[in-house]
């Protein structure tokens, strides 16, 4: 009796490492502003490698503002740009961080929304959201989290990457993202696609 005890005990452990193991593996080493309350994640070349095989049941969005998407171009796999900010109305200029000024775009959810029904989806169907180099995607997550939404990724690296740290490229954004990683995006922009862009 003692024995299948003990065997038991050390069955539940290693199944107890093993997951924890897991869990440590699933979760990636992030810094905080890039972390999610789900805690789902991909990397640029994932989340290309899983719209080519899941893309008719998840929605791909480009979160980015407009300005953005308009002069650095846009994913051709992203199903549309729905800004999680935008540039504040009188491009303030925010001295601490250096650059203009961005405020959530109050419509944000409703469009979200919009998108998901136009393509036949639910609230437990995957979305992906993409920004800059992970941090508002991350907030637009969390966003979506509160609203019902139950399989929000995050892309880590965004669109244009991290900054090098060292090197001749410090402080440009060479280290990884979309562009960075040569996956397909066009300065051709699709109408469709757009943020408030009321067709012909």
């Amino acid at each position: 009796m003692k024995k299948n005890l003990l065997v038991s005990i050390v069955i539940s452990l290693v199944l107890a490492v093993s997951a924890a193991t897991l869990m440590a593996d699933a979760a990636p080493d992030l810094p905080k502003k890039k972390q999610t309350s789900l805690a789902l994640y991909l990397t640029a070349q994932e989340a290309y490698d899983h719209m080519q095989a899941h893309g008719e049941k998840t929605l791909f969005l480009d979160v980015r503002s407009r300005a953005e998407v308009n002069f650095l171009g846009m994913p051709t796999v992203a199903d549309a740009n729905v800004p999680y900010m935008e540039l504040s109305e009188w491009f303030a200029f925010d001295d601490k961080k250096q650059h203009y000024s961005m405020d959530v775009n109050s419509d944000f959810a409703t469009e979200v929304a919009r998108r998901i029904e136009a393509k036949g989806l639910g609230k437990d169907d995957a979305i992906i959201v993409m920004c800059r180099s992970g941090s508002r995607s991350a907030k637009a997550a969390d966003l979506l989290a509160q609203l019902g939404y139950t399989k929000v990724y995050s892309v880590t690296d965004g669109y244009e990457g991290d900054k090098a740290k060292a090197g001749d490229h410090a402080g440009q954004r060479v280290v990884n993202g979309w562009r960075n990683a040569g996956l397909p995006w066009t300065y051709k922009l699709d109408r469709e696609k757009l943020y408030r862009v009321a067709a012909n």
